[in-house]
């Protein structure tokens, strides 16, 4: 039987030089500009081009379509809860984890609240099942991140055990901060319940493990 491999989008290409980054980072800011303004449905790589003042075959030298561009924006929207997951981990082991959790959903409520494009990335990579699966890889990644965090806070919980309890945190987080922007609905309240949902799920799992 043939293995099954999993495909992910990914740029052709990332630039080395200079010259090319920014042009790689325009294409993706046009990009993540134009996907609020008119949606996933009526974006196309022709009007970023054409937005970004660049030959549509520079575009293509980067991204083969606007699918690999969302799950390239959805992955930087990833690497900038990282970096503040990795600035909370230094403050390891003195730092609680009850502390480093609402630090950290701070941080991620006001990304989501100051940047609405990043809600409009999650919707987009939720369009079709070769970006889903990019974005579940991505999201596997960052959890895996949160469970390197978490080990040394949760040391009664299995390796296994803890991978799994960051996908889930890692995956609500996800699920609620988009839910906190939408129309109409009271986006600080739903970070608090978001705050309790994440500590009443590590209190009784870590209770579990024991």
């Amino acid at each position: 039987m043939t293995p099954v491999t999993t495909q992910i989008l990914q740029p052709r290409k990332r630039p080395t030089q200079e010259r090319s980054k920014v042009k790689f980072d325009h294409l993706l800011q046009v990009s993540r500009d134009l996907l609020l303004e008119v949606g996933f449905e009526s974006f196309t790589c022709e009007e970023v081009a054409q937005r970004a003042g660049l030959p549509i075959g520079t575009l293509y030298q980067f991204f083969a379509n606007k699918y690999v561009i969302v799950c390239e924006l959805d992955r930087q929207n990833a690497v900038a809860i990282a970096s503040e997951l990795d600035s909370l981990a230094s403050e390891l082991p003195t730092l609680d984890w009850l502390v480093l959790l609402d630090r950290l959903v701070d941080h991620m409520s006001r990304l989501w609240i100051n940047d609405p494009s990043r809600s409009a990335v999650w919707y987009a990579v939720q369009s079709t099942p070769i970006t889903r699966t990019t974005a579940e890889i991505t999201e596997r990644e960052l959890a895996a991140r949160v469970a390197h965090v978490l080990a040394p806070l949760t040391p009664g919980t299995p390796r296994d055990r803890r991978k799994i309890m960051a996908e889930v945190l890692v995956h609500m987080a996800y699920s609620m901060l988009n839910f906190s922007v939408r129309d109409l609905q009271e986006h600080d309240e739903a970070i608090i319940e978001l705050k309790r949902l994440l500590a009443s799920y590590l209190l009784a799992a870590e209770a579990g493990a024991t």
